[in-house]
């Protein structure tokens, strides 16, 4: 028989003892963007403090990658940079499509980013010296290349042998841009079209390789500079590891792609600090000067690009006058054409009417 507790009566309930909490966690936290994880050696980074020490983490040193406003402002004196080709911007000469079609990856490259490729160029100063720079954000579609990178590469080149200004680019690139098909391949060759007559007119190019630097962009004018600068640790690679181990068909060394490892193999010319890169590039600029005497003029008709000329005359014409075919489409820039030495048409003008005797 049960008893009935009398009316009023507390009612005893065991429960398993409850852990004791602390009103607030030990480690506080803060606003999601305050902070970032580096992930050479996963401590927090306050942000502001990664800023300051222009992207570098300071527990470990891994720099952290940089996008073309910031690269401006660490390489060039303030308020020198004037960008040119500006309105260059893709088209979708092959209706790739994909789990997303090309055009709506591109505008959603433009909103990520706030540039309308991922490339631009232009011209600045660095202590005073007038250079011909372009620059590459690997947040654009992983920096690839396809026809309007390729032709503002080019174009960088073209304005640096014209005006005898040295050529720097500083590279971060997944490679060619597959939505493009083999009108990116043509990209190689078009970029790497204008080095030997650099070369033979006696102005220098700096290649500055950052993370990741990798695929067709390495594989061209990358490769090529009078002097390779890479950042520490940057990821340096024609394919990716697995890949190239694949290819090979044996296991190859650890950190093959690594700068250091290339470094040691002579690949490149010098590792430098993010911190040290301006006062580098200074030195490098006094120690490789523009020759005084201008270039020889390759007669009509005839290119001074050494064994890759015919290549380089088709790059040369599909970079120039049939520009549209591949892709490209041009705005007007509100100030003028914007677009150095060779001026550009609007996509769908009329090609220009040549007689048998031209051809």
């Amino acid at each position: 028989m049960s008893r009935r507790m009398p009316s009023g009566a507390a009612r005893i309930v065991r429960a398993e003892p409850m852990p004791i909490k602390f009103p607030f966690s030990r480690r506080r936290s803060g606003p999601t963007d305050a902070w970032t994880k580096c992930p050479s050696c996963d401590q927090q980074v306050f942000n502001k403090q990664l800023e300051r020490n222009l992207r570098v983490c300071p527990h470990c040193g891994h720099h952290f990658r940089m996008g073309i406003g910031e690269r401006i402002e660490l390489l060039l004196d303030e308020g020198t940079f004037v960008e040119r080709d500006a309105s260059l911007e893709s088209g979708d000469p092959l209706g790739f499509a994909d789990q997303k079609p090309y055009p709506d990856r591109i505008e959603a490259a433009k909103v990520k980013t706030g540039l309308r490729e991922a490339a631009v160029w232009g011209t600045g100063a660095i202590d005073g010296q007038r250079v011909a720079i372009g620059l590459f954000d690997f947040r654009f579609m992983g920096g690839s290349m396809g026809s309007v990178v390729g032709e503002k590469i080019a174009r960088c080149f073209e304005a640096a042998l014209a005006e005898r200004l040295p050529a720097i680019i500083v590279s971060a690139s997944g490679g060619a841009r597959m939505q493009e098909g083999t009108l990116s391949l043509l990209q190689l060759a078009k970029t790497t079209a204008p080095l030997a007559r650099l070369d033979d007119a006696g102005v220098p190019f700096i290649s500055i390789l950052t993370d990741p630097t990798t695929g067709g962009v390495l594989a061209s004018f990358a490769s090529l500079g009078d002097a390779i600068i890479a950042e520490p640790r940057a990821l340096i690679g024609f394919a990716g590891a697995r890949v190239a181990s694949g290819t090979v068909g044996e296991d190859l060394p650890e950190g093959f792609q690594s700068a250091e490892f290339l470094l040691e193999r002579g690949f490149v010319d010098m590792i430098t600090p993010r911190a040290e890169l301006r006062s580098t590039l200074s030195r490098l600029l006094r120690l490789l000067p523009v020759a005084p005497v201008e270039a020889i003029e390759p007669e009509q008709g005839q290119h001074a690009w050494g064994p890759i000329g015919v290549l380089s005359g088709l790059a040369e014409r599909v970079g120039g006058a049939v520009s549209e075919t591949i892709g490209i489409k041009v705005e007007p820039d509100a100030g003028g054409s914007g677009n150095g030495d060779r001026p550009a048409r609007s996509s769908g003008a009329p090609e220009p009417a040549t007689t048998e005797d031209e051809r």
